[in-house]
């Protein structure tokens, strides 16, 4: 109930997409606190924004490298929960602050983070300790909707492996719709205030323009947030090489907490990966 009233209060007071961003400054804890290793990455998006990120490079040889890209709360120091186990697994991972959030300048916006990523993927083309044919984008709810998008139409896509999205929604103004339809006061508004959000980086419009990509699509049957209607919608619109992982009795990001679900995404990420 607390969430529906945030998103109503938010929408009436702003009346745009802004409303999907909710970022925190605060750092809550380092990699090296998890017995990680890692860099902090500065980078500068095409915008002049300066962004911050983390490096942490793989146990071993590398197998490839995943762009972390994550949900709309908080950042980097929170989220890092759902990738801390790659390294182990010999991938690096770089997890990008969009702006606005943790140690990143500027205000978030859907443009701006779209410049972001660009950004993060052109700071691992430049890295000479890479594989940069071995690329992976992995993107949660929020950050699996800006990444469906910024595939569709990255200049750095040929580089870009595979894609993996897990609880992405499919459609800005249709999730707008959705939260504001669940709740009796703001019911009459849902249609009027929707059209108030910028749809130009839907992900549904995109999600056919990857292919040839591949796309690997996660999503709990019970996911409160984003229901599973959103990731059946996409996997509907895309193109082959696809798949979609139906999490049984599965939330909103949470598959890659499960030792099954990681199994699972290092067998699809060894069948979709070039041969070395």
């Amino acid at each position: 109930m607390k969430y529906i009233f945030l998103i109503i209060f938010s929408l009436l007071l702003s009346a745009c997409t802004g409303v999907f961003f909710q970022p925190q400054a605060t750092q809550y804890l380092t990699p090296d606190k998890i017995g990680l290793q890692y860099e902090d990455v500065h980078l500068v998006s095409g915008d002049g924004e300066k962004l911050f990120a983390w490096w942490l490079p793989a146990q071993g040889k590398a197998l490839g490298t995943v762009l972390f890209l994550h949900g709309n709360a908080e950042n980097i120091s929170t989220h890092i929960g759902n990738v801390y186990w790659l390294p182990a697994q010999h991938y690096n991972v770089l997890l990008l602050d969009y702006r606005g959030y943790g140690g990143s300048d500027g205000t978030p916006s859907l443009q701006g983070s779209q410049l972001d990523i660009d950004a993060a993927l052109a700071y691992l083309l430049q890295r000479k300790d890479i594989d940069t044919e071995r690329i992976v984008m992995l993107g949660q709810s929020l950050g699996g909707a800006l990444a469906i998008y910024n595939v569709a139409h990255s200049p750095y896509r040929k580089h870009i492996k595979a894609l993996v999205e897990e609880s992405a929604f499919s459609d800005y103004r249709g999730i707008a719709r959705e939260k504001l339809a669940s709740f009796w006061l703001s019911w009459p508004l849902q249609w009027p205030l929707s059209f108030t959000i910028d749809n130009d980086y839907s992900p549904l419009a995109a999600v056919a323009k990857i292919s040839p990509i591949p796309l690997l699509i996660i999503h709990g049957d019970r996911d409160p947030v984003v229901p599973l209607q959103h990731g059946e919608a996409l996997f509907a619109e895309a193109k082959e090489p696809k798949e979609m992982w139906v999490v049984k009795e599965g939330g909103h990001i949470q598959a890659l907490y499960s030792k099954l679900y990681q199994q699972k995404l290092l067998e699809y990420l060894a069948r979709v990966m070039p041969n070395n």
